[in-house]
């Protein structure tokens, strides 16, 4: 008999087995979430903005989502020099399907800028609730607590703004090298200024990229600020040309997320908030807003599907 053979099989059985171990235990964790949480389950529209308002909102309904987080900014599904004719259209046909529409993902960094008042009018005068802001810079010619003072005087500009109105706005943490990559420096801020009319929407994809295993100390340390959650999942991918290790999109629970360890922590810290599903893996361009896609739409469907009853699974919904 050969040798080789019989100590391939043993490890490849003893390899299966360990698999079937840990996902029985893994599953098993998800199960001992309890179910008094109802989390709302939206999908960012950007993935849509191949299908006008009404197919859009056709389609989500019929795959289960609760609601639709409407992109309004450029290159969205509702440009900001349109927003008032754009916005009463799409929030009429996604409200027809009987979804939820009341929250948008916006660009807004600045308070003074015409087409934020513009936004923020239309959007209060609709039911919207809250919106999503762009994305902070840090001025490189600046040390960095210059750098946070100056974002300081910029969200309570906007806080103003937004208590004038009745509407909250959310900021997302994002890996890079802007405000908020390391999270430490959105505490550093919003423990100093009146956040009633703001929050944080944390992204758990983000937080893991910034920090591999320290993750849970950055949600630990803003989750009084945290109002709403994104899902989106991603592994390293090395890319030989550039001898450096890239960022990957991929579908929910096959990346380097830990879900588990992530909805445990959401459960124990009472972040029962919206939770937005993005698909920024290949899907033959829905996965960056373009406005026609190159694979058949069923194939985009099918992973549709597949992330939101993984969210659902993950949050014993």
């Amino acid at each position: 008999m050969d040798n080789n053979l019989s100590r391939r099989k043993f490890l490849r059985r003893t390899a299966m087995a360990t698999a079937a171990i840990v996902s029985a235990s893994y599953i098993k964790s998800f199960a001992n979430i309890s179910k008094t949480n109802k989390h709302k389950i939206f999908i960012f529209s950007k993935h849509f903005h191949w299908l006008d308002y009404t197919q859009m909102a056709r389609e989500v309904k019929k795959y289960g989502f609760d609601g639709i987080d409407l992109t309004v900014r450029p290159n969205g599904h509702v440009l900001p020099e349109n927003v008032e004719r754009d916005l009463p259209l799409a929030i009429e046909a996604i409200r027809k399907e009987g979804l939820i529409i009341d929250t948008i993902t916006t660009a807004i960094i600045d308070a003074s800028d015409p087409k934020t008042l513009k936004i923020i009018e239309t959007a209060k005068n609709l039911g919207i609730k809250q919106y999503r802001l762009g994305w902070f810079e840090y001025d490189k010619n600046m040390g960095i607590p210059e750098n946070l003072n100056q974002i300081k005087s910029k969200f309570q500009e906007i806080s103003k703004l937004n208590k004038k109105y009745g509407l909250r706005a959310d900021y997302q943490n994002h890996s890079g090298t802007g405000f908020g990559s390391s999270v430490w420096d959105i505490y550093e801020v919003f423990k100093e200024i009146d956040t009633q009319w703001l929050g944080v929407r944390f992204d758990i994809r983000h937080a893991v990229t910034e920090g591999a295993y320290s993750w849970p100390i950055g949600l630990k340390l803003i989750k009084p600020f945290i109002r709403s959650l994104d899902f989106k999942d991603f592994i390293w991918d090395y890319d030989a040309a550039k001898h450096s290790n890239m960022l990957k999109g991929v579908p929910l629970g096959q990346g380097t997320v830990n879900f588990g360890e992530y909805c445990k922590l959401i459960e124990e810290y009472k972040l029962d908030y919206n939770v937005t599903l993005h698909m920024e893996y290949e899907l033959g361009g829905a996965e960056n807003g373009d406005k026609t896609i190159t694979i058949n739409p069923e194939t985009f469907y099918k992973a549709l599907k597949s992330d939101l009853e993984f969210i659902k699974m993950n949050l014993g919904q």
